[in-house]
């Protein structure tokens, strides 16, 4: 890997803490200003794709209302950065803590940001897909994973 890249390999993991510490601490317009206003949304808990970040306000603003959604804290791990001409991949496991009215809970699930460099040289997230992760059970030494 070239200096360039992991210069901005790591410039793409400081937007991903940005992003990842607003989203934990619910200040939500750091939150928000993280993504480009035409960032699209996957949700698992959502019946439809978001189609920008004013239409992801008012989802977010729903779930407040509706069923006093809260972010306690929030863990990423399993990080990695892909690089491609002005534009960076990041995947990565995330556990989140939530409060709702119905009590306290943590989501496993597992994510994948696509971020775009901007005429700034930020790097805004133009994409996030949210899937549950899959908590497998632990195997006989020697058995591998599926990988399906």
């Amino acid at each position: 890997m070239s200096n360039e890249q992991e210069q901005q390999e790591q410039q793409v993991l400081r937007a991903v803490d940005d992003l990842v510490a607003a989203f934990a601490e619910e200040r939500l317009d750091d939150y928000f200003s993280a993504f480009a206003p035409d960032a699209t949304f996957v949700f698992h808990t959502t019946e439809r794709r978001i189609e920008s970040v004013a239409e992801y306000r008012r989802v977010w603003a729903r779930w407040a209302a509706d069923d006093d959604f809260h972010v306690l804290k929030c863990r990423s791990s399993d990080r990695r950065v892909q690089l491609f001409d002005g534009t960076a991949v990041f995947t990565h496991t995330v556990e989140t803590d939530v409060s709702t009215r119905t009590g306290t809970g943590t989501l496993h699930e597992r994510e994948t940001i696509v971020f775009r460099r901007a005429a700034d040289g930020r790097w805004l997230a133009v994409h996030e897909h949210l899937s549950p992760a899959v908590l497998f059970p632990p195997r006989p030494a020697g058995q591998p994973r599926p990988l399906g």
